[in-house]
């Protein structure tokens, strides 16, 4: 630890997890970390990381307590399973979730800590990708107490380049749900615009250029429409199934609070059928696939 930077502790070293945790150390910060996989931490440990064998050991000596997980199951696990976090919690440690969870899971867990521990919770889902998460440009939307926000708002300035306070807790997961709503649908339906230009004879490489600050523009057709046009599925940014779990977790808000989403409803069952394929861990560009085919 030093005088002038917090000590963070992370856990979670996976395609988002790893060049924010390299970000942190180039910025300076005492970075412990944990990963279900540990062998994926000896890139940070080469920089100057520490890695613990448990969840628990993560909150020894952090002053901040960071996660970057798969779904909402192993969130809950890595808090409250064994050697999970929450049987090394303490009073003014705080707990920064970038997983993208299900809003009223985040505030049960939330309320649960605080209540085991006196540590806090706050939601803090990106948005950006690897190529974000590289550069320090993520979109970060959070949900906590004002005071957690602003205590951490300078050390979140290396991973992104907005920090949005939307809300209590949970807030910062219904506006990722809302965020991954608008990039599903999108993915899709540029897949079907490169599959329909391709069999119209139109060359699909210059989709993009052509469209490229117009009102059909956005991030994520000048990301995936190249992709798409040339078949280019590797390396992989993100997952299908990642999409899929967010639109299904849409889904169940938009039940929750008797909203219609009809699109992203159909966007999660075309997305399953993908997954079913054999693609759920492929890239979302790979949808392309789907269009090409005579269904």
């Amino acid at each position: 630890m030093t005088d002038s930077l917090p000590s963070i502790a992370f856990a979670g070293i996976g395609l988002m997890g790893l060049p924010m945790t390299r970000r942190l150390l180039a910025a300076g910060f005492p970075l412990t970390v944990w990963n279900r996989s540990p062998e994926k931490c000896a890139p940070l440990l080469e920089q100057g990381a520490h890695r613990v064998k448990i969840p628990a050991e993560l909150c020894a000596e952090a002053d901040i307590v960071m996660l970057c997980l798969a779904d909402t199951r192993v969130v809950r696990k890595v808090v409250f399973g064994e050697g999970g976090i929450v049987e090394g919690a303490k009073p003014g440690q705080l707990l920064v979730d970038f997983s993208s969870l299900e809003p009223a899971a985040t505030r049960e867990m939330a309320a649960e800590l605080e209540a085991r521990t006196g540590m806090r919770w706050m939601d803090a889902p990106v948005s950006g990708g690897t190529p974000g998460a590289e550069a320090g440009t993520l979109a970060i939307m959070a949900g906590g107490h004002a005071e957690d926000v602003e205590r951490v708002r300078p050390i979140l300035a290396h991973l992104g380049q907005r920090l949005t306070r939307m809300g209590g807790v949970g807030a910062g997961q219904v506006t990722k749900v809302c965020n991954q709503m608008i990039v599903a649908c999108n993915a899709l339906v540029i897949a079907e615009v490169v599959a329909l230009a391709e069999k119209a004879g139109v060359d699909a490489s210059l989709i993009a250029p052509a469209l490229a600050g117009g009102f059909a523009d956005s991030k994520p057709l000048q990301i995936l429409g190249p992709q798409m046009a040339e078949s280019r599925f590797e390396p992989i940014k993100w997952h299908v199934r990642t999409l899929l779990k967010d639109l299904d977790t849409a889904v169940r808000l938009s039940r929750e609070h008797d909203s219609a989403t009809p699109l992203s409803g159909l966007a999660a069952q075309l997305m399953r059928l993908h997954g079913s394929q054999g693609n759920l861990e492929r890239d979302p560009a790979t949808l392309v696939e789907m269009y090409r085919e005579d269904l």
